[in-house]
This record gives C-alpha cells, structure tokens and sequence, in this order.
C-alpha cells in the first residue's frame, strides 16, 4: 500500500468538492456566512489559518466589509466583531474550541467543520459542514479548498465580483493531471509568493512542503522578496509565484540561476488565454509536496510527529 494513498485521491478529487462547495454559495448554507457590511474574524490553526488568511483578504477587498484573520490562539478579545468564522476541518483543534466558548453569547460564530460529530457544532451559533471534503490523511488538502472555494463563491455571490466556476475547475482538473515541472524534484529549497489574497495559498504551499515531504521552504508576499530573501536564490533553488507576479521579478530569480515557476500566467487548461487561478495551481505544489515525500520514503498520509487534530490535555 502506498504511504500517500489516502492523500493522492484527495487531491485529485479537489475539482469535484470545489463544485459542490461553490453551489451551497447560494440558498440555505449560505445564511450562516457573513453579511455584507458585517465586521468579521476569520480563524483557524495551520492549513485553517492561512485560508482564513485568503478569505480575509478576498472578503475586504470586495467591499464586504472589515475582515481580520487570525490564530485561534491569537484572537484580539479586545476589538469588536460582528462574526467569527472558525475553520476547523476536525472541529476537536482545542485552541478552536476554546475561542469559540469563550465567544458564546457574546459574538455571533459559525463552525465551518467536516465533521458534525465533534464538539464545535454546540459551541458555535452555526455550523457549515462540508463532510464529503472530509479526508483520511492527516495532511490536510481537499478540505482546505474547498472550504475557501465556498467562501470565494459567497463572496463573488454578495459582491457582484467574478467567479469563473467552470475555468476554475478546469484549471483545476489540468494541475491534477499535468506533469511537474521538469527537474523540480531535484531541488533543495522553495519559496512560495503571493499578493492579496494569494499570500494565504503561498503560506500554505509552504506549509504542505514542509508537512508531507519535510523540505526547506519558507513564504512571503511577492513584494518582499527583494527585500533580503532573495539572496537565497541559486541553482538549487524555486521561487514559485501564486497570483499576479510583480514586474521584473521574474527576470531577478533567473539572473541567481533559480528556477522561477509562474503557473498562473502558463495558460488555462485549454491553452486559449493566460491566468490559471492561483488556487488550482496551489494543486501543483500539493502533488510536489507528496511526490518528494515518496521520494523520501515517507508516509505522506500519516508525517512525523503530526496527528489530524492538535487536542491538548489541560495543564
């Protein structure tokens, strides 16, 4: 049996549960997200919050209102809100568990879980369950994007912004099937870039390398790149871009002799116009993050020192 069986499905699944989640965007699932106008709190830990990241960013920017991302364990119980989102795909993280008790029947929350039998659905007001995401690996994949093509959906729903559904898939479908890049698997250090709302995919990308196939990584939005980080650049090195690329950046890292990868201005899965969506290219760095655990001999499914949920024992 494969070390990465569990987790090689559930990638490869993401353009279906992208689709079931973009439609509860509308009707009934929806009523329990943020309305327009709301100050919110996005919160989660690990893979969670750097979506909360990506969705905080998306909601603003949209003119939805003030959103904040945040730690669960960090959360300002100083400043106002009018909601609290808590991503939390076990619904058991305790730091989640916490916040969302302390929060009770002071700020409205919802619990967006893949698991309704876990103990988030009784603190939180409201619950979204996206338990056909729900997953076997500990590293987390499927369930993470889904749950921000679901807030991405609402967003585009309550703004009147774009949401391409079916290009999305698409890309998606093709950064599943693509081969990686050439001579990717040979390289010793990554960094990941993004701008807006991409930074969150870029801090997970990161995330994900460093879970699933224990390799040297680190992230940071684009624009800071130049400042000090790309001194790391060489040979052995990529320097991979989710979203739009700031000008001549490109041609910076290919002056160190680094790899520079930009699959979201490579072309759509149809080859007839640029802009691959960032979230399906982020696709392409889950199935690195796995093949070079292979590589290793790991068990992807199951990595070191990691469990599906960090529950912790009172002190």
């Amino acid at each position: 049996m494969s070390g990465s069986e569990h987790v090689d499905a559930e990638i490869a699944s993401q353009p279906d549960t992208w689709r079931r989640a973009a439609a509860l965007a509308v009707g009934p699932t929806a009523e329990a997200l943020p309305k327009k106008g709301e100050r919110v709190a996005v919160v989660g830990c690990g893979t969670s919050l750097y979506m909360a990241q990506a969705y905080a960013v998306l909601r603003e920017q949209a003119g939805l209102g003030d959103t904040d991302a945040f730690a669960a364990s960090e959360f300002p119980f100083g400043r106002a809100y009018d909601r609290v989102v808590a991503l939390s795909r076990s619904g058991t993280t305790t730091e989640v568990l916490e916040l969302l008790q302390r929060l009770k029947g002071a700020i409205a929350t919802v619990a967006v879980i893949a698991d309704p039998d876990t103990p988030a659905p009784a603190l939180a007001d409201r619950t979204i369950v996206l338990d056909f995401a729900d997953e076997k690996s500990v590293v987390q994949t499927r369930f993470a994007t889904t749950a921000l093509t679901l807030f991405r959906a609402h967003v585009a729903a309550q703004s009147g912004t774009a949401f391409d559904l079916e290009k999305i898939v698409a890309d998606a479908r093709h950064c599943v099937s693509e081969p990686l890049p050439e001579g990717i698997l040979d390289k010793t250090q990554f960094a990941f870039l993004g701008r807006g709302w991409t930074v969150g995919l870029a801090n997970e990308a990161g995330l994900k390398m460093t879970e699933a196939s224990l390799t040297w990584t680190q992230s940071y939005p684009a624009m800071e790149y130049r400042h000090g980080p790309i001194s790391i650049a060489s040979p052995g090195t990529v320097t991979w871009m989710l979203g739009e690329a700031p000008r001549g950046l490109a041609e910076q890292v290919e002056a160190t002799g680094g790899q520079w990868l930009d699959g979201t201005a490579d072309g759509t899965a149809d080859g007839t116009s640029a802009g691959r969506d960032p979230l399906a290219e982020l696709i392409r760095v889950q199935r690195l993050a796995v093949a070079l655990g292979a590589r290793k001999g790991l068990e992807v499914d199951n990595p070191r020192n990691l469990t599906r949920s960090v529950v912790l024992s009172e002190v």
